[in-house]
Parts: structure tokens; sequence; C-alpha cells
């Protein structure tokens, strides 16, 4: 089933809101979590639903993804986040200790050792245990030592695990699983987790703007004269479990790569007019932390970014998003007020709630233009 276009003027809608007097915002039914991936739910990755915004023209339309090629024009690029997903959940036993944790992988720290997130597996308080020379015991003989509370995020510990480099990678897609959210219906295996085009091993969660691509809807892009080319940045946690501290919105720093045949492909997008769009707001972040570094240029790095975009920051280099639907407290909203209007978005997104879009990680997408 397509979707009708569904044009509608946003400028109308944020008339109406203001008209009733209505503070800028929207409600997100819990039925509107994508519970499952498209996969699971009869359709094909590039079949979920697409949610269009044109700034310039003022309307928002309604479609579905493998469509997307109809809103773009030869000449702009697509710019992907190549990070691929880890297993990035682990359950082990404190050492001496009747008592299972959960650990959920957020950073590698430039020293080889990680920041995560600890929680019982049931219901017990661990607070009392944690401490600096605790030792947990994973499969396979890993293990690993809680090193210290991590200052800035006060949830997260530092972690030396016995392994490191690949033979811990290797371990952790042995015995890890991928992180999951409570409105997740199952465990779905790490595949589901993965965008098509996915790379370099490192991220706590999937980027997951980019999942409903398909390889036949790439080639179709590539043939209509959209180009392509990827930056890499591992993405951490999206919750810290912590309602407290996730409306403070606090970003930890991520580590990302811009290669030498990206930045000369943005370059020569840029030189001759097309359109850079960002596939996903962790791509924002990486390009406009380089732009930032580098008076305006892409240039070849490798880097940590705590960059927090929001209304009002001057976008250098990424003329269009395509991002995920996020939930009303969400950080990402902050970073959607630079392309849009906070108004703008609100009203589309009430919009998206009527049509009954779903949310999170298998849900619908957003395109703005």
């Amino acid at each position: 089933m397509l979707f009708s276009p569904g044009v509608s003027s946003i400028k109308r809608q944020v008339l109406e809101l203001t008209a009733v007097d209505q503070k800028p915002g929207f409600s997100l039914p819990a039925d509107l979590s994508a519970d499952r991936p498209a996969e699971r739910r009869g359709l094909s990755r590039d079949q979920v639903r697409l949610l269009v915004i044109d700034r310039y023209a003022d309307t928002v339309a309604h479609t579905r993804f493998d469509r997307i090629s109809e809103f773009l024009a030869p000449g702009d690029l697509l710019v992907f986040n190549s990070s691929r997903t880890l297993p990035a959940t682990l359950i082990g036993k404190a050492r001496d200790l009747a008592l299972a944790i959960e650990v959920r992988l957020a950073e590698l720290l430039p020293d080889g050792t990680w920041l995560a997130l600890l929680r019982p597996v049931s219901p017990e308080k661990i607070e009392d245990v944690l401490a600096h020379g605790l030792i947990l015991d994973f499969e396979r003989d890993l293990s690993c030592e809680v090193l210290n509370r991590d200052q800035r995020i006060r949830r997260l510990w530092r972690l030396r695990f016995s392994k490191s480099g690949m033979d811990f990678l290797d371990l952790l897609y042995r015995i890890g699983q991928p992180i999951r959210y409570r409105y997740l219906s199952a465990a779905w295996p790490l595949n589901y987790y993965q965008n098509v085009y996915a790379l370099q091993p490192g991220a706590s969660e999937m980027a997951s703007a980019g999942r409903a691509f398909s390889w036949k809807l790439l080639l179709r892009l590539r043939g209509q004269g959209v180009g392509s080319t990827s930056i890499t940045l591992h993405t951490g946690l999206s919750s810290y479990l912590d309602n407290e501290l996730d409306r403070q919105h606090l970003a930890s720093e991520e580590v990302y790569w811009v290669g030498e045949e990206a930045a000369n492909t943005i370059r020569r997008t840029r030189d001759s007019g097309g359109r850079v769009i960002a596939v996903g707001t962790t791509v924002v972040r990486a390009l406009e932390s380089t732009a930032a570094e580098f008076g305006g240029e892409i240039r070849p790095c490798h880097r940590y970014t705590k960059l927090r975009i929001t209304a009002g920051y001057p976008l250098q280099i990424v003329k269009g998003l395509l991002t995920g639907l996020h939930e009303p407290e969400a950080s990402h909203l902050d970073l959607l007020a630079a392309f849009v209007q906070p108004e703008t978005i609100y009203a589309a997104y009430n919009e998206a709630v009527q049509r009954r879009y779903l949310w999170h990680e298998f849900g619908d997408l957003n395109l703005i233009l």
C-alpha cells in the first residue's frame, strides 16, 4: 500500500496551534512505539513511512521511504554513518557475590577502557557493591575490573576488560546481545540492528536513520545521480535509564572519522551547488564538528566530539537531514531545531501522530530539506 503524498501547509498547522493557545509540543502514545523491525511487520526495510518537511515551501508530505528519490535531485549527496552496531549488552556476575549485573557498553576511551552503564539483572540495588576493584566475570573467561565512576555522567563507570582489541570484539560478538529497551516485544537478533552498508564495528546502538535503505534503493539513487559517501561516528547510549539525567541531554564524547575520500566528495558537492544531506544526527555532529575546527571546511580527521547543536546553530555543511522520529523529551529535537523552527517540527509531528507513524529505531523516518 502506497501512502498518499498528503501535502499540507506547515504554516497553517503552526497557526492552528497558536490559535488555540497551545504550547508547542506533542504527546507520543505508547502504542506508536515500533516494537519490532519492519520485516517482522510484513514489510521490507524500505517500505516504512516517510515524513518529508520542506522548510522552504512550508509543506509536509506523507509517503513511503522507497519513494525518497522523488524528493532528491541529481547532484545531491547522501552522507552515511558506516558505524556497525555492537552487541553491547553483557551479563556478568560480581565475583564472590551472588549478584548478576547487566553491562551496557557506552564508549571506548582512548586508553582502551570502556565507559558502561551497570544495572542489576534482578531488582536488587547494586550501588553499595559498585566500587573500584570489583571484578565482574562473564562467559568464555572474559572478566572486567570496575575502576571509577565517570565524573560527568554519574550513571557510567569505567571498566577495564581482561581482553582488548580484536580479541575483545571477537568475544563480544559471541556472548553479547544488542541493547534492548522495554518497548520492544522481543530480543531481536543483531542483524536487525545493522544497516546494509555498515562496516566499522563500534556503535553501542544502531545509527537507525539509515536502516531503511536497501541495496536496491541505493542502486536506484545512484542511477538517478544522487551521490553517496560515508563517515564513521560510533554512537553511545541513547538513554542512561535515569529520567533526570536523560532530561539534562548530556552528550557523551563520541569518536568519529572523516576520510579523505569523503572530505573530497563533500567539497566537490558543495562547489557544484549540490545539497549535502546527512543520514542521521550523528553525521550532522561529525561534519559540523569538522567544519567548526577547520574554519568551515571539511578535511580528513579523526577526532572526539561533544558538540551540541541546537536552535540558532550556524550549520556550515549540512543542508538536509534524514532522521528517525524522536520522543518529546529527546535531545535530538534540539538538533532538529537548527534546521527548522520547533513549532514547525511539532506541527509535523502532531500530524504524524494522527496518521499513526511509528517511533524508535524500527519505526518510520523524517526527511528535512
